[in-house]
Parts: structure tokens; C-alpha cells; sequence
């Protein structure tokens, strides 16, 4: 099988996205060029163009580019439908007396196409039209030699695994989900049968740091691509109450890697404000400082932003006594890292240097699309890098699932460590005291864990 490029170097060893404004429009066929370089087309031309003839295989930075953006106007399944149906019509594959010379040229083209839409976007194939149109059109090429057999059964193996592979790692985050409820339900029934804190799990902030960068990954690998494109997919312009892609608006795994950077956030925020004594509440910052400065180090950008999220939660940033402890020199430099002002410009800086480490349009909207698959096959380029940290279970254990407070229960531990200060904060602690007492209690029943 032909062997496709990095990711990484799609966009550079292609002119598609390259010197867009030289020369004069031209078009071929419903496709509009500009210096050689394809701008835009109908959905129809663009639809023709992803399909290999005899003499002719799409650039592959297009085809990433189409499969991922075409969503936006059709259902992965419509166009598979249509990408079989030429490739059956131009070549002929249905006819028994087609010419088998003209079949030999293009049927591995063809597998080709299909491989790589299988490696890049295997969970359109969850899809059982998919699945069954991928069926069909690879028993036709499978029908020939036994060189394409053996590559079809090998394109079809890698696909199972991976689907495989991502139903176990959704039943794993509701695992994990159920765990986490469990142990909240026993930490408000039992708040002093629960009584360890972070520090008693992992107390070398780079090792803690390691195990971090190991739920970033594991998550990151899993989310697909096109799920940037169906996380802020707009309504169709003609019906504003329908999706142009509501019925396969999947997204759960970039979802879960939402939520497990709110989690870090919160569960930072929890092991600050939990111990009672000053002190020990300094000394959690501190930490978490210095697990913050060893995610920078490793390049671990994600946890890096969590954390400096949770300590400025307005629970623990409002704990000036617990501040006034704690030397500040080395958050105000990793605050300073992740300024947004200029959009970030710091933490983009960094970023292309931890990238650069680990690999040691003519209109707006025509130009959009370029744009969007150039940013995913980014994403797509960090997606490949494995960890090379050792695990530790017991570790990864507690970070996924030790409970973790409430916004409003950060409120009131907080307020009970450093009271009140002026009528708004007065305000929301007394409306906060019905909350129930084992809540409050809980942070007293972990202090002692902070010896």
C-alpha cells in the first residue's frame, strides 16, 4: 500500500494552501483555481474530485480537507454513497467483463482512498450505512487479486480495532463517572471514612505532572478530528430550529477531554481550600505550583491551564491570609506564560517550541475551510505523540476519581477558612449555610491528611 505522509507535513509539501493571490481566476469542470491552487467548486465537482481515476489521485492535504469540512453541507454516510457510486460507474467494478488491465490501475488507488479515510476518520464507521457501503465496494476490489484481498482484510482489521478500541474507552469514562459517584455518595454519607488528600498519594510534583500528561494524551488520542468541526457546527440557515448535522452531532470524546481539564480545575481548587489550617493550605498551593512549573517543563500545556484555573477560582484566590504565605515568584511566571492578551501569544510560543521539541482563500469564507484543516491536522500531529512516562496506577486512580467539590461548597470551605470580607461575600455565605452539614464537614475530616 502507498505509505501517506506525517501530518505534520501536509500543509507544507502541498500547494493547496500556497500563493493564493497571484494570478487571475480560472476554472475546470465547476472547480475554481487560482495560480494552479484550488479555491472553491460545487459540491458536486468537489465530490468528483476526491475520487482516483487511472491517471489521476487526489492531493491528500484535499482529501483531509474535504472529508473533514464536507460535513458542514452533508452526512459522511451521503457521501460515502456518492464515492461509491462513481468509483463503481467510472471504473466499472460492478461488470464481470470489465477490462481487469483498467481495474489492476485503479483499484489500489481506490483502496488507497478508502484506507485513508478509515485511518484518519474511523468513527464516521460507527455509522452502519457507512460501514455497509465500505462493505460492498471493498468486496469488489477484495474480488480480484489476492494482493488487494489481503489489503482489504488488512484495511478492515486496523478499522474493527480502532471502533474496538474507542467502545472501550467510552466504557471506561463511565466507569470512571460511576466510581467518582460512588465515592461522593460515601464521602456525604461518611465524611470521615474518606480522610487522604493529594499529598498522600503523590507528594513529588513531577511525578504527579508525569501521570497528568498520561490522562492528556490517553484522551487527547482518542478524540477524532472531525469533532472540532461538529462541536460548533451552525444551524442550517433555511431552518433555524434544525442542524445541518443534528443527527450525528458526536462529540463525546472531545466532551470528556472538556470535562477532565473542569475536573483538574476543580479538584485543584478542592485541595487547596479543603485543610483547615492556614499553613496546610499554603502548602497545597505551593504544590501545585510546583506541579504547574513541571507540566511547562514537559510541555504539558493543557494541565498547565488547569491548574492556574483553579487556583484563581475566586474561592482560593480570596484567601489572602493562605497567599500571603505562599512565595509567588514562580506562578506569577507561569501566569505570565498563560496571558491572553494578543490571543495567547505567549502560550502559542511555547506551544511551537514543545512542538518543534517533539519532532526533534481568495474570499473568507472559500479561505475558511483551508484554515480549519490546517489547525485540526495540528491537532492531529500531537494526537501521535505517546507518553514516555511510566504509569502509575494508584495515581491516575485518585486523579480520576477522588470527588471533588461543588462551586458552592468551595464557597463556603473557603469562607470558613478566611471569613467574609465585605456585603456581597456576607451575602452568599449566609445563603450558603443551608447547605447541608456534611459537606461543610468534609473538608475538616481531611485536614489531618496534610500533617
Amino acid at each position: 500500500m502507498p505509505q501517506t505522509p506525517p501530518f505534520s507535513a501536509m500543509f507544507d509539501s502541498s500547494g493547496y494552501n500556497r500563493n493564493l493571490y497571484q494570478s487571475a481566476e480560472d476554472s475546470c469542470g465547476g472547480l475554481y483555481y487560482h495560480d494552479n491552487n484550488l479555491l472553491s467548486g460545487s459540491l458536486e465537482a468537489l465530490i468528483q474530485h476526491l475520487v482516483p481515476s487511472v491517471d489521476y489521485y487526489p492531493d491528500r492535504t484535499y482529501i483531509f480537507t474535504f472529508l473533514l469540512s464536507s460535513r458542514l453541507f452533508m452526512h459522511p454516510y451521503e457521501l460515502m454513497a456518492k464515492v461509491c457510486h462513481l468509483c463503481v460507474e467510472h471504473q466499472r467494478l460492478s461488470e464481470p467483463d470489465g477490462d481487469k488491465s483498467q481495474i489492476r490501475k485503479i483499484a489500489p488507488k481506490i483502496l488507497q482512498l478508502l484506507t485513508e479515510w478509515t485511518e484518519t476518520f474511523p468513527y464516521d464507521f460507527r455509522d452502519e450505512r457507512m460501514m455497509r457501503n465500505l462493505k460492498d465496494l471493498a468486496h469488489q476490489i477484495a474480488s480480484g487479486e489476492e494482493t488487494y484481498r489481503k489489503n482489504v482484510q488488512q484495511m478492515m482489521q486496523c478499522l474493527i480495532r480502532k471502533l474496538a478500541a474507542l467502545s472501550q474507552y467510552e466504557e471506561i469514562l463511565a466507569k470512571i463517572s460511576s466510581t467518582s459517584t460512588d465515592r461522593l455518595t460515601v464521602l456525604k454519607a461518611k465524611p470521615q471514612s474518606i480522610q487522604r488528600g493529594v499529598l498522600t498519594v503523590c507528594s513529588d510534583p513531577y511525578t504527579l505532572a508525569q501521570q497528568l500528561t498520561h490522562i492528556e494524551l490517553e484522551r487527547l488520542n482518542y478524540i477524532g478530528p472531525e469533532e472540532f468541526v461538529q462541536a460548533f457546527v451552525q444551524k442550517d440557515p433555511l431552518d433555524n430550529d434544525k442542524s445541518c448535522y443534528s443527527e450525528r452531532k458526536k462529540t463525546r470524546s472531545l466532551e470528556a477531554y472538556v470535562e477532565w481539564f473542569n475536573r483538574l480545575s476543580y479538584l485543584v481548587a478542592t485541595e487547596i481550600c479543603m485543610p483547615v489550617k492556614k499553613k496546610h493550605r499554603a502548602r497545597m498551593i505551593e504544590y501545585f505550583i510546583d506541579v504547574a512549573r513541571e507540566c511547562f517543563n514537559i510541555g504539558n500545556f493543557n494541565s498547565l491551564m488547569a491548574i492556574i484555573s483553579g487556583m484563581n477560582m475566586s474561592p482560593v484566590s480570596r484567601l489572602k491570609k493562605t497567599w500571603a504565605k505562599v512565595k509567588t515568584a514562580k506562578f506569577d511566571v507561569l501566569e505570565h506564560q498563560m496571558d491572553p492578551s494578543s490571543n495567547f501569544y505567549n502560550y502559542r510560543t511555547a506551544l511551537r517550541g514543545a512542538a518543534q521539541r517533539s519532532l526533534t482563500a481568495h474570499s473568507s469564507r472559500e479561505k475558511k475551510f483551508w484554515e480549519l484543516a490546517k489547525q485540526v491536522s495540528e491537532f492531529m500531529t500531537w494526537k501521535q505523540v505517546e507518553c514516555p512516562f511510566e504509569r502509575d496506577r494508584k495515581i491516575l486512580q485518585y486523579l480520576l476519581t477522588v470527588p471533588v467539590f461543588s462551586e458552592d461548597a468551595l464557597y463556603l470551605a473557603s469562607y470558613e477558612s478566611e471569613g467574609p470580607e465585605n456585603h456581597i461575600e456576607k451575602d452568599r455565605w449566609k445563603s450558603l449555610r443551608w447547605v447541608p452539614l456534611l459537606l461543610r464537614a468534609a473538608p475538616i475530616a481531611r485536614c489531618c491528611c496534610l500533617k
